[in-house]
């Protein structure tokens, strides 16, 4: 799923973009892309494109005229935007995952989705209390005072992975860059919030930002003034999330896992659990006394 850092560019790509053109049309291509009633599609035509704006891990695009009309993209996990010339064509297979077009004069935003669960949505909204009604309350991690963001973590007792992943507390993180955070602060996935010391909330705190506005940072040299292509959960110098096996960056320890449902977790024994290997629910359960408990 697109988080913090790849919502950040798609809005900067989209502001440079759209802003200050007027919206020819919305094409949709799927019946499942549009989880709104009202206001109709048909509303938008000839509107100007006022700004682009982040909300959570939700894009929104501001259409307002004389009233507050906005669109809002939620990519969810395969959901991506790809920006093309008036008269160039989305090439294949891309171009048969299209839910949606946005039309412009001088370009055409393609909303595409990998797969067949269609969980990327598009929504029309109508009115500023409308739009604050989509988001799930979590603080903005980069805007957040040390005090806000402690009480919003452990406002329940939660591991620090499932904490930095609940957009109802902390908003643009999933699971790729609580990976990162979490090796770069030393700090255990499955340490509970409340367990932690001051150094260790002060440590998590500094993590968070610095790991997010490092990628930030990174991926806007990589894209330049160009429109965000390659956008994914598993990029060349990540410290843990998807190296399973690889060595860490810091200590050379091979990287871990926990595997549950869809996802994983990684994370560097030796740098995060004092060399302590977290029990997987499939394979531990499976060697039982068996299963290796440290690193070594």
């Amino acid at each position: 799923m697109p988080e913090l850092p790849d919502v950040t560019l798609y809005v900067d790509a989209l502001t440079r973009a759209v802003v200050g053109h007027p919206l020819v049309a919305l094409r949709l291509r799927s019946p499942f892309v549009l989880r709104s009633v009202t206001p109709p599609v048909e509303s938008l035509r000839d509107r100007t494109a006022r700004g682009v704006s982040r909300i959570g891990k939700r894009i929104v695009l501001d259409f307002s005229a004389d009233d507050e009309l906005f669109v809002v993209l939620h990519l969810m996990i395969a959901g991506r935007l790809r920006w093309r010339a008036a008269d160039a064509p989305l090439a294949p297979p891309a171009a048969k995952l299209t839910l949606a077009v946005l039309e412009f004069a001088h370009g055409r935003l393609f909303f595409t989705e990998a797969g067949t669960r269609k969980r990327a949505s598009l929504q029309l909204v109508s009115g500023r209390a409308a739009l604050s009604a989509l988001d799930p309350g979590g603080v903005e991690p980069l805007e957040v005072s040390p005090a806000a963001f402690r009480a919003a973590l452990s406002r329940d007792s939660h591991t620090l992975k499932r904490a930095l992943t609940d957009p109802r507390l902390i908003g643009g993180i999933g699971n790729a860059y609580s990976d990162e955070i979490l090796h770069a602060a030393r700090l255990s996935p499955l340490k509970l919030t409340g367990a932690l010391s001051e150094a260790e909330w002060q440590r998590l705190y500094e993590a968070t930002r610095s790991t997010l506005v490092a990628w930030i940072e990174r991926l806007r040299l990589e894209c330049g003034a160009g429109f965000p292509e390659k956008v994914t959960a598993f990029r060349d110098g990540m410290a843990v999330h998807g190296r399973f096996g690889a060595p860490c960056p810091v200590c050379g320890a091979p990287v871990q896992r926990i595997v549950y449902t869809a996802n994983e977790c990684n994370y560097c024994a030796r740098c995060q659990t004092g060399g302590r290997r977290l029990a997987d629910r499939a394979l531990s359960r499976l060697l039982r006394d068996a299963w290796p408990r440290r690193v070594e």
